[in-house]
């Protein structure tokens, strides 16, 4: 990789990359882009769909300063030029500028919503850029531009501008203090109502939270009005949680649904809008012969529910950026679980809970943390187990250790088969016997799993 390099600016985002031009009598030959070597080097993955060219016949062509509401490669084909960009993205780098003389041996990363702007030093200047989307007159609105003499940037032109020739149109640019601020992307949860959802919303601060009921991402009308293009992260959590209706002719339609053709739906517009789709799923997929499940385990779900949710983990895995995390046993926010426990102590009911289930429990709150950790870490893309820390326990050993935590005694809790505890209760799903999930690879990115505390609820 000795013959491309990769270099940082002043400017977020924005990199400046070193291509090696081959020349000969005949001319010259470069690689202008190569996806496997860039990335590699820190280009980010931008998918680029159209490549554009602008041909200058004069020195002193002078245009800018434009941006687009997309991210661009931009290079030489012939010719060089003075390149100028201006941070015009809302926040504290707002105004920053970077300039660099641009021949066929540089090319430059420019990140949605930085201004571009450049001005030709000989003659017959072709610049090209890719794009990673399709320019349409629809969307020249969310353009944003400045004046290339403003003072505040002082770009320091080679040639004075009253020497050279510029458009009308870019005579007339805003100064800097009037330009429109290009919005960051942003967030966008599914299921935000939900025990997930709600702690995602703690984690993630400002992010549009919608549930199906609002969004019906089966709907094709609802999801063509849906402004996508405004976001860049996409969490969902939205899911049918009833694994024995699962099992029943209306649960299994409505698991399906919302399951695997959701995440389907999702996939497909996470794809096309370059964004990054988080989903949960569950140690359901697995049929629980083992314990220590790992990512790269065989699905074999044994349930409805299981199966849904095997469905909407290989649509979500096509995905070029998404973190797909298995969890189990989760709690959070709401009725659960560690409540129930404790509401029957303290009323002094002594319950009979299921022992031949093993694995460990997931707080929401832990699950929206290690989510948070894995997107602003920049962690691959990929699938991660994520439950509490902790050896592996049985809903006896947490039914106990809630009533120990309440006063009460260990031996209040009965503990009995799953057979036992579901004889005569009709139509029941199969549970997996164990549910435990390694953690390491999650654990490899520097995220620590909180132990289970019984008195957390």
């Amino acid at each position: 990789m000795a013959d491309v390099t990769v270099e940082t600016t002043p400017i977020d985002g924005m990199l400046v990359v070193r291509l090696q031009v081959h020349g000969d009598n005949r001319g010259w030959f470069k690689e202008n882009w190569q996806r496997e070597k860039m990335v590699a080097l820190g280009l980010p993955d931008f998918v680029p769909v159209q490549n554009n060219m602008s041909y200058n016949a004069e020195i002193g062509t002078t245009r800018g300063i434009h941006a687009e509401p997309w991210d661009k490669f931009v290079s030489s084909a012939q010719g060089r030029y003075f390149g100028a960009w201006v941070d015009l993205r809302e926040g504290s780098g707002y105004g920053t500028v970077f300039t660099i003389e641009v021949d066929p041996s540089v090319a430059v990363f420019v990140p949605r919503g930085v201004g571009n702007a450049y001005q030709t030093l000989t003659e017959n200047v072709t610049y090209s850029y890719l794009v990673n989307d399709h320019w349409s007159a629809d969307n020249t609105g969310d353009y944003s531009y400045v004046n290339l003499a403003d003072e505040t940037i002082a770009i320091p032109w080679p040639i004075p501008l009253d020497q050279v020739q510029i458009s009308g149109k870019d005579l007339a640019h805003p100064r800097l203090a009037d330009a429109k601020r290009v919005p960051a992307l942003k967030t966008l949860i599914l299921g935000g109502k939900g025990q997930l959802g709600r702690a995602l919303a703690a984690e993630f601060p400002g992010a549009t939270s919608v549930d199906l009921d609002e969004l019906d991402l089966t709907d094709a009308a609802q999801v063509e009005a849906w402004p996508w293009a405004e976001y860049d992260l996409v969490l969902n959590a939205a899911a049918w949680t009833n694994v024995d209706g699962a099992e029943t002719p209306d649960g299994r339609a409505s698991a399906w649904k919302a399951n695997a053709t959701v995440p389907a739906m999702l996939a497909r517009i996470a794809a096309k809008h370059r964004q990054t789709l988080v989903h949960v799923s569950s140690d359901y997929v697995f049929d629980g012969t083992k314990s220590g499940w790992t990512e790269d385990d065989d699905l074999a779900p044994l349930s409805v529910y299981g199966q849904t949710k095997a469905a909407g983990d290989l649509a979500v895995s096509v995905t070029p950026r998404h973190y797909l995390l298995r969890t189990s046993w989760v709690v959070g926010d709401g009725k659960n679980f560690l409540r129930i426990m404790a509401d029957l102590a303290a009323r002094g009911i002594s319950p009979t809970v299921v022992d031949d289930q093993v694995g460990r429990l997931t707080h929401t709150s832990n699950l929206a943390a290690a989510i948070a950790h894995l997107v602003r870490t920049k962690a691959p893309y990929g699938t991660y187990n994520c439950t509490d820390g902790g050896p592996e326990v049985s809903w006896a050993d947490i039914a106990k250790a809630v009533y120990v935590a309440g006063g009460r005694s260990a031996d209040d809790v009965t503990p009995v088969s799953t057979e036992a505890y579901y004889a005569g209760k009709g139509s029941i799903a199969p549970r997996p016997a164990r549910s435990t999930l390694d953690l390491s690879k999650l654990e490899a990115t520097g995220y620590v799993a909180p132990v289970y505390e019984p008195g957390v609820f």
